[in-house]
């Protein structure tokens, strides 16, 4: 069994991040020990009477700002020898398989940070993140919706979280030079006039691996060509 992955998640809305991840395949990686999920609600570090954890911007500007003291206190309450901290922002490197790879094999404690408002006080970057992260070149609500995205991605890359371990290897992004999948089918083989490829159904292993790398490339030049380049 590979060595245990610890992941604790900092946010104000832990319910955003608990719902996914306690369903499905994450679920049963928690439930198995595989992976040890924690969410926690930042305000729980707070120290005044509101539980406040923003405030308004130097310099102006609309909205609020996150404060930087939570975040510090909740840092070194949870930090370990092993521990990385990442930011989920729009502002951080775009996040790829490649990436999940990476996280995935080596990571043993991770410490995912989520800003919500207009952002978080750049000392927290300067002073706690080790790595930020942007799931995409979009705004969400809260950091909460892409910290469950990240962790989904890393935690099913884990060996034996998928249970057949050709899963991973065999999905988009995965596969050859990272190009997208084939497309699949299951029963029936023929619905309201639609047929499933008769290679798929010839039992002809070599020619059935030959369409599918066939196919994915055709796929792969028609809904995402940059990443034939």
């Amino acid at each position: 069994m590979s060595e245990r992955l610890d992941i604790d998640v900092l946010t104000i809305f832990p319910e955003v991040v608990r719902a996914p991840l306690s369903e499905s395949i994450l679920g049963r990686a928690s439930d198995e020990g595989t992976v040890g999920i924690r969410i926690h609600d930042l305000r729980d570090w707070t120290t005044d009477k509101y539980r406040k954890v923003d405030d308004e911007p130097y310099g102006g500007g609309p909205g609020m700002v996150m404060k930087p003291d939570p975040f510090f206190a909740a840092v070194r309450d949870l930090r370990k020898e092993k521990t990385s901290v990442v930011l989920m922002t729009p502002q951080g490197r775009q996040f790829d398989q490649k990436m999940a790879r990476e996280f995935s094999v080596s990571s043993k404690h991770l410490i995912i940070l989520c800003g919500h408002y207009e952002g978080i006080d750049h000392r927290v970057v300067q002073g706690l993140v080790d790595q930020e992260v942007s799931i995409g070149d979009y705004v969400l609500t809260n950091g909460a919706l892409a910290a469950a995205v990240f962790i989904d991605s890393i935690v099913r890359l884990i060996p034996g979280v998928l249970g057949d371990e050709r899963s991973p290897i065999e999905e988009s992004f995965s596969i050859e030079d990272g190009i997208l999948e084939a497309p699949c089918y299951t029963r029936p083989a023929d619905f309201e006039g639609m047929k499933v490829p008769e290679v798929l159904l010839s039992g002809h292993h070599e020619k059935i691996k030959e369409w599918k790398r066939k196919i994915a490339a055709e796929r792969t030049l028609e809904n995402r060509p940059d990443l034939m380049l």
